[in-house]
């Protein structure tokens, strides 16, 4: 019985052993490092540094005003998501204490396009009551402030950027186009 316990006992510390041994598990290697101090981005997320202050806005009609030039960052003041009337119902609304807004984008030059956020807000890329499809989505930079990048391919014209599902009155956003 004594030699039981001592064999399940090493087989025991082998595998302690065996998984130390094996690494960080895949949610410790998840988990960005801690950031001492922020880090500016670069390439075409540069300009994310220094942001304008932007209104959005909150129907179609008064969107005219509400649009930052591409490559630029935005520090946008959202509305309270019930005063928001969104042209395409986004797949994540969020509740009556959230945040968004809408934001007008003019493409003038076909390509792939990146929007960035500080935030893990919902947005919808929306031409003619029809959101555009994703072709990537990923997180920031570590220690950049830039915590949600989404990726789309879009022709020229004009486009509505919704976003909704924001837990705060305030965000970043910066549309750039990738190389």
């Amino acid at each position: 019985m004594r030699s039981r316990k001592i064999s399940w006992g090493l087989a025991l510390s082998a595998l302690g052993i065996a998984a130390v041994a094996a690494g960080p598990t895949e949610a410790q290697e998840a988990a960005p490092p801690a950031c001492a101090t922020p880090v500016a981005p670069t390439g075409e997320l540069a300009p994310w540094t220094t942001p304008f202050q932007l209104q959005a806005a909150g129907s179609e009609a008064s969107i005219s005003s509400a649009s930052p030039p591409i490559g630029r960052a935005a520090r946008l003041t959202l509305l309270p998501t019930p005063e928001v009337r969104y042209p395409l119902r986004p797949e994540k609304p969020g509740g009556s204490v959230s945040h968004g807004g809408l934001v007008r984008i003019d493409i003038r030059e076909a390509g792939a396009y990146r929007v960035a956020l500080d935030s893990a807000a919902w947005i919808d890329v929306v031409r003619d009551e029809q959101a555009a499809r994703s072709t990537a989505h990923g997180h920031g930079p570590n220690c950049t402030g830039i915590r949600k990048m989404v990726d789309y391919s879009l022709t020229p014209g004009p486009y509505i950027l919704q976003i909704s599902a924001n837990g705060q009155p305030e965000m970043t956003v910066l549309l750039a186009r990738l190389p």
